[in-house]
């Protein structure tokens, strides 16, 4: 079947989601009748800054924390920049590791360019970090540690509970990056003992364009842009009301989501997925697999082919899936992930991640489990690599 058939199955939800009836239901009041400025005093504008109340309200519940410390950004890397860069200044000491998003290993390298010293720790074979890294990673000039929540290309979870305990005992400020854990595992800023926690709406169903951080009562943060004093004086502009309400509306589908049950049937359908394709598939593995993960997120590498050729081979059967982080599409080079835990570079690049979303189905696995075999053993059939791995094995 084309991709225009009956299946059109989309599983690169970590890339991005698509928007949920309800949230565009909620934001579009905001578009045309209720269009004003939160920071006018009149009707309209009295009307956008309760709904921007109630947002704030909706994303505190889901992160655990005040309203008052809910700051909304433009998505997930203008909230790692802020983080990040309204932290530390030259000299200063940054503590991250190798599997980060490039939202925030890209902000340490401009740091780096700047004075100031960064360490990446390095992850074990199954993406995770040692706790007791970190704490050898300290030094008597660290100001910050940065580590995400939730891998994006493998859905591995970081002990960030560990590290907040590290940070806070040793006084240095801790960010997560909770991007691609927001909505998928239960979050509490407490339990983490973090500062600063990022998340971007269009990963959970919201629009893109919007996102939200935590920032923890009296955390010293410089703000990037200068304006007005929106957002308390942290974020500066106008603020994307439609937007916003969407990110809010999104968050209370998330919350609920996290107790109705419905994101473990997301781990039913994934485990279903990987149990059925190690066993009617030769040579594949779980990257990440015996770590604990986000339940949507699976991350298989396939021998023998080529993850972007597999990916165009799989459109063509109406799924959609991703070879790596899609900020990262068309780069040459192997994740930088994968290789971090030690895969090689032949392998990394033939690694495929398939990312569920609330809009899936049972159905769209079931599909997805009787089309890989196939689409995988045609292009191995046409890899000279594989043919001789085989003859290698015959003779």
């Amino acid at each position: 079947m084309g991709a225009d058939s009956l299946y059109n199955v989309y599983l690169d939800n970590n890339a991005t989601t698509p928007l949920l009836p309800d949230v565009l239901e909620a934001m579009q009041p905001y578009f045309m009748e209720k269009f004003g400025n939160a920071s006018a005093i009149y009707r309209r504008g009295r009307e956008a800054h309760l709904a921007l109340k109630r947002a704030r309200e909706s994303v505190a519940r889901l992160l655990g924390c005040r309203s008052a410390e809910v700051v909304f950004t433009g998505g997930g890397t203008e909230g790692d920049n802020l983080a990040i860069l309204g932290m530390v200044q030259p000299g200063d000491h940054i503590i991250t590791s190798a599997t980060e998003h490039s939202a925030v290993l890209n902000t340490c390298a401009a740091l780096e360019k700047l004075g100031c010293e960064v360490t990446r720790v390095a992850v074990d074979g199954e993406g995770r970090i040692g706790p007791d890294d970190v704490r050898r990673a300290v030094r008597t000039n660290s100001k910050l540690i940065s580590i995400m929540m939730a891998n994006n290309e493998t859905g591995v979870l970081q002990p960030v509970e560990e590290i907040g305990k590290i940070a806070a005992e040793l006084d240095i400020w801790f960010h997560t990056d909770a991007v691609q854990a927001a909505g998928k595992v239960p979050i509490s800023v407490d339990r983490v003992g973090c500062d600063l926690l990022t998340i971007s709406g269009h990963k959970i169903h919201a629009p893109q364009g919007t996102g939200a951080m935590f920032l923890r009562r009296g955390t010293p943060l410089k703000p990037l842009v200068h304006g007005g004093h929106q957002e308390r004086g942290h974020r500066a502009g106008t603020e994307n009301v439609p937007g916003i309400v969407g990110l809010g509306k999104a968050c209370e589908i998330a919350y609920t989501g996290l107790r109705d049950g419905s994101t473990n049937r997301l781990r039913e359908w994934r485990n279903r997925f990987e149990s059925e394709v190690l066993k009617s598939i030769e040579a594949v593995g779980i990257n990440g697999g015996r770590a604990p993960r986000v339940p949507n997120t699976s991350n298989i590498y396939l021998d023998y082919i080529g993850g972007e050729a597999l990916v165009v081979a799989l459109d063509e059967k109406g799924v959609a899936a991703s070879a790596g982080a899609a900020c990262s599409s068309g780069a040459r080079e192997p994740s930088h992930v994968l290789v971090a835990m030690g895969l090689g570079s032949e392998r990394a690049r033939a690694s495929l991640r398939f990312s569920l979303g609330k809009q899936n189905s049972a159905g769209d696995i079931e599909y997805l489990i009787a089309v890989l075999p196939d689409v995988v053993q045609r292009l191995r059939n046409i890899s000279p690599v594989y043919q001789r791995s085989r003859s290698s094995a015959s003779s």
